[in-house]
């Protein structure tokens, strides 16, 4: 962990009225060290940050980091999972990075990573997947996968709207249902509510356009299930469109248009604005990945696709992600707490330290960024990989987490 000196003294990252982050030359950032093999991660990812910033910028720069505690550790020190002060400091440092978080077991917070996003109104979830060179993957052409998806945080059926089975609140809904909405349903059912909005599903597509634009990716797909849920997901596909046609209208261009206007051919200088049914998204991400880049849909859709898409290209131990809201930003490794290696040093910790190059271009600091894929990348080929890539690789030398990151910095 850095310590403060009169001559670098921190200062905290400031928003825009634009939406903009004015980011100092010592900025303070907010890590969560997480639970179970989340220390061992976050050891050896800070060490690759702190290298990369202090290569990339010959000591001008430097990241001050302020622990912020959640799941267990909270728990023991606090008595709260989630304590207030964390979300106050993610809410007062705008940026921060996390490992990941054990979901308590029974009641109280469904899930700690559901209630970060939505308390902190961090809706879109943005997972870049692509290809590092060296990485075993399960298909002929991993190369060709490089898209982002923008994954609805907020809504959908991950908005925890549901009651048990034989409940009084299902009881009474399934009554009003049948008795005055004209619908069926069967006896003793859980129940579970789907909403979706055109605020929210609109906010996200913005999001997803603008970093298209930003980033030179040619086309956004929204993915639905429009066909069976009109209303929900079919209303998701609807809203995008009119969103791009309201907001980016000389920039973007439906692909219908693309046909009737230029005889199939895309104007070099627009976006263009598709939408694919979910299950044929599938398909296509598997058989065609190089016709897609950013991909925006609702969560469940997300949560699916972007899981599957991390496995074309090594597994979700080399996916980076986070949840971006419009007033603070946390990054995150995309795997579980994997308790059984907890304290062994043994765990692949790229997806938190990719998770970190991500935030490092979120920041406008893309040499830092570019510095540490390059870094990983490098170490990779060079055969130098953590126990979950050595078993398949041949001739690879397998390292311990800490010696990975390690290795990183002295690749890049």
């Amino acid at each position: 962990m850095t310590t403060e000196t009169s001559s670098q003294k921190s200062e905290r990252i400031t928003l825009n009225h634009d939406g903009t982050l004015t980011v100092p030359e010592n900025p303070q950032l907010v890590f969560i060290e997480g639970d179970g093999i989340g220390p061992d991660i976050w050891r050896a990812a800070v060490k690759v940050f702190d290298s990369a910033v202090a290569k990339a910028y010959g000591g001008q720069r430097r990241v001050q980091w302020q622990e912020g505690l959640a799941g267990e550790i909270a728990f023991t020190e606090t008595g709260q999972w989630l304590p207030e002060k964390t979300l106050q400091l993610l809410r007062d440092k705008i940026v921060g990075i996390k490992g990941p978080l054990t979901t308590p077991v029974g009641g109280g917070i469904r899930s700690l990573n559901v209630t970060l996003r939505q308390v902190l109104d961090l809706y879109a979830c943005v997972r870049p997947v692509r290809y590092y060179k060296g990485v075993p993957a399960p298909v002929r052409f991993p190369e060709k996968v490089d898209m982002v998806v923008f994954r609805e945080n907020t809504e959908d059926v991950y908005a925890g709207i549901e009651w048990p089975a034989g409940s009084p609140e299902a009881n009474r809904l399934a009554s009003y249902i049948r008795e005055h909405l004209n619908k069926e349903i069967r006896p003793e059912s859980a129940i579970g509510i789907k909403p979706m909005s055109r605020y929210a599903s609109q906010r996200l597509v913005r999001r997803a356009i603008r970093y298209a634009l930003d980033q030179g990716y040619r086309s956004v797909t929204l993915v639905h299930k429009g066909n069976i849920m009109k209303y929900t997901e079919g209303a998701f596909r609807q809203w995008g469109y009119e969103l791009a046609a309201d907001e980016f209208p000389g920039q973007t261009i439906s692909e219908a248009e693309i046909y009737e206007k230029h005889g199939g051919q895309q104007p070099p200088d627009k976006v263009v604005i598709k939408d694919r049914i979910a299950d044929m998204m599938f398909q296509q991400a598997l058989l065609r990945p190089d016709e897609y880049g950013v991909l925006a849909m609702p969560n469940l859709n997300g949560d699916y696709l972007s899981d599957a898409l991390a496995a074309q290209v090594g597994g979700l131990g080399m996916a980076p992600g986070a949840n971006i809201g419009d007033e603070a930003a946390v990054f995150e490794a995309t795997h579980g707490t994997a308790p059984k290696y907890a304290g062994q040093d043994k765990v692949n910790p790229s997806s938190l330290i990719l998770s970190g190059a991500m935030m490092f271009d979120f920041l406008g600091w893309k040499e830092v960024g570019d510095l540490i894929r390059n870094g990983m990348e490098s170490t990779i080929l060079d055969g130098i990989v953590t126990y979950d890539l050595a078993r398949q690789m041949e001739g690879a030398e397998e390292v311990k987490c800490s010696e990975f990151g390690a290795a990183i910095v002295e690749h890049m």
